[in-house]
């Protein structure tokens, strides 16, 4: 409990921890947020990572002047493309096995069957719209790799969401995140991303339900 209640702190507060951690490390913040945005899109087991408020935050904190938001931007891309990339190849060897074994905590056949419905309506697509999209985005590259997407195609999408995603909410946040009521909301704007980024999860969900009934 202490741990959701931790992670949820700092999800609220990201612009308060950025800029703590960017007064205490540094340059070394460039490895840290490369780590993150890395982790967060490669390894099936942090799904629960901050991805677009973190993006937001970050350019936010670059127009503080802390960080150069142009190196910051080809850093995260290069991690992004990186962790779907170590992602497509680790359900490539892997398969369903993790899945297999019933539930738990990481693989959950839920988050499964929701990345798979994405893939039934916008095929290869899903890469791109995954990439704003929290839990499908960290599974989507892992669903490609076991299913019979070619890497070639894959990579396409693959860079093209990543591109998108980052420079997309990087710029958002550089413009924007300074703006004063941005500032003394910025646990509710963070709160709003969420909210708008888990959207077309929820209308997937609910279109896949009716169509069920019918």
């Amino acid at each position: 409990m202490e741990i959701i209640q931790s992670l949820l702190d700092i999800i609220l507060h990201l612009d308060k921890h950025l800029t703590t951690l960017s007064a205490t490390y540094g340059v070394w913040m460039y490895t840290i947020l490369f780590l993150i945005i890395f982790a967060e899109t490669g390894l099936v087991v942090t799904p629960f990572l901050p991805g677009d408020s973190l993006l937001f935050a970050v350019g936010a904190l670059c127009a503080t002047g802390s960080l150069n938001i142009i190196v910051m931007m080809i850093l995260l891309i290069i991690a992004a493309i990186a962790g779907d990339t170590v992602n497509y190849m680790i359900g490539h060897r892997l398969g369903l096995k993790p899945f297999e074994k019933g539930n738990s905590r990481i693989f959950k056949k839920e988050y499964l069957a929701k990345t798979e419905r994405f893939y039934e309506k916008y095929g290869g697509k899903t890469i791109i719209i995954a990439r704003f999209v929290p839990i499908v985005r960290t599974f989507a590259p892992f669903v490609a790799g076991v299913g019979s997407m070619k890497y070639s195609t894959f990579l396409y999408y693959n860079i093209v969401g990543a591109l998108l995603w980052i420079i997309s909410l990087s710029l958002a946040g550089y413009f924007f995140g300074n703006i004063e009521i941005v500032k003394k909301n910025f646990s509710l704007v963070v709160i709003g991303i969420i909210i708008l980024s888990i959207v077309p999860a929820i209308v997937e969900y609910i279109s896949h339900k009716r169509q069920s009934k019918q």
